[in-house]
């Protein structure tokens, strides 16, 4: 059934609630927009990770993709990311409380952050085995992928056009952990591998993600030609 079609979908909601708590109390490494209310003087506001994996499934759900797909948009970071008590969440507990087929694009879609000894891997190693399983897996991963880079690069492009260094710490902002040749190379790496991909679904998608690596080598200063 496509999501057009359905009206609430108990599969989703429990994607939903599962993100929410995972990563209640984490945040994104910047936030490029004024804030919407006037805080306390001592806080400062950050930008919730929900609202990011939101944006992601929002964008797969648009595309036209089905609920398995839009639940595992939602859940694409839980197996990457720590929760804020430093927590890993492994893949049969996602097996487990959402079945196989969301479990399995989740995990075509995380990044291995360690290798086989438990030693933290290098940027490029995580991103280049990254790009292999995506190469390999299927197409509704692609599709999570390429939402997922795209709403990320998106907001790369939105912070440097307002002026911030997202290349660098800052006051209440965490530097990426690459360059932008870097960046530019990993994410028209990520357009590659879903070329073995051939679903119409996809293109749209692929073609949004290019303007915004278009868009990203002016912001960020990039010299005509392909680097990295």
């Amino acid at each position: 059934m496509h999501p057009e079609n359905i009206l609430f979908s108990p599969l989703v909601e429990q994607a939903i609630e599962l993100a929410a708590q995972w990563h209640d109390g984490t945040y994104r490494k910047s936030r490029w927009r004024d804030p919407a209310f006037d805080p306390p003087d001592e806080a400062v506001l950050r930008v919730p990770v929900v609202a990011h994996v939101t944006a992601v499934a929002l964008i797969v759900q648009r595309a036209g993709w089905d609920e398995e797909t839009v639940a595992a948009a939602f859940l694409h970071d839980v197996l990457e990311d720590f929760n804020r008590f430093g927590q890993t969440f492994r893949r049969e507990q996602l097996h487990r409380q959402l079945g196989e087929a969301v479990a399995a694009l989740v995990e075509v879609v995380s990044e291995q952050k360690f290798d086989d000894e438990g030693r933290w891997r290098s940027w490029r190693d995580r991103k280049e085995g990254y790009v292999a399983q995506l190469r390999a897996g299927v197409p509704r991963a692609a599709a999570i992928s390429l939402a997922d880079k795209l709403h990320n690069l998106w907001s790369m492009n939105q912070g440097l056009a307002s002026g911030l260094d997202i290349f660098n710490d800052g006051p209440n902002h965490r530097g990426l952990s690459a360059g932008p040749e870097e960046q530019f190379w990993f994410y028209k790496a990520v357009i590659s591998a879903t070329l073995e991909h051939t679903d119409p679904r996809l293109e749209p998608m692929r073609a949004r993600l290019a303007e915004e690596i278009d868009r990203f080598r002016v912001v960020a200063g990039l010299p005509q030609g392909d680097s990295g």
